[in-house]
């Protein structure tokens, strides 16, 4: 299973775009989907412009699908609420926006470089420093952050696999148990490492 978020070198027209740019431009376009997707031909033309994003970043189907995949349990998990307690075309908005919102995450992620990612917001938040507000501390966090994010998705994945072989039933018990300790003991390693380098 390929990671979610893992950064694929290349030469394509998002690639060479600098990373505040993508940053700011996928909050604008996360924001745009959410107050206007409503219909279901908005999500219609919602798909095909996710589609010429990935197309841009030279990011095919297969690699597309793998990035949705993780996430897939969880739109269903939402959609079948949204049914019980909306109706079905509330249900598949709601679903599309957040798996476009993924989807346009992922090719940011995956055209751009963490320390990029990393040396924008910085690069934001180096105001802060006037009064007094720790930016090399939130760096490091949402260094931590995005290094969590891969990290947990493949726990997820190997709960998923561990569960089917041993021919369980999806539930609270097989799935969100397994994940949350394994959370909690990364979160102690990552808490662990930093006392150890003298920060706390």
């Amino acid at each position: 299973m390929t990671t979610l978020g893992v950064y694929r070198p290349g030469g394509s027209v998002l690639h060479r775009l600098p990373a505040g740019v993508k940053l700011l431009g996928l909050g604008a376009a996360i924001l745009a989907i959410s107050l206007t997707v409503r219909t279901l031909p908005a999500i219609g033309v919602l798909t095909l412009a996710v589609g010429g994003v990935f197309a841009l970043g030279r990011i095919g189907p297969r690699e597309a699908w793998r990035q949705l995949r993780p996430a897939l349990w969880v739109l269903v998990f939402i959609f079948v609420f949204q049914v019980i307690f909306t109706d079905w075309q509330r249900a598949l908005v709601v679903c599309a926006v957040l798996a476009a919102s993924i989807a346009l995450a992922a090719a940011v992620s995956l055209t751009t470089r963490t320390t990029d990612i990393l040396d924008a917001i910085v690069g934001a938040l180096r105001p802060l420093r006037r009064v007094g507000a720790p930016v090399d501390h939130l760096a490091l966090a949402l260094a931590l952050a995005i290094r969590s994010i891969p990290l947990m998705v493949e726990v997820v994945g190997q709960v998923d696999e561990a569960r089917q072989a041993r021919g369980l039933r999806p539930g609270a018990r097989i799935l969100v148990a397994p994940v949350v300790i394994a959370a909690l003991r990364t979160a102690d390693g990552f808490a662990e490492t930093l006392i150890a380098r003298g920060l706390d």
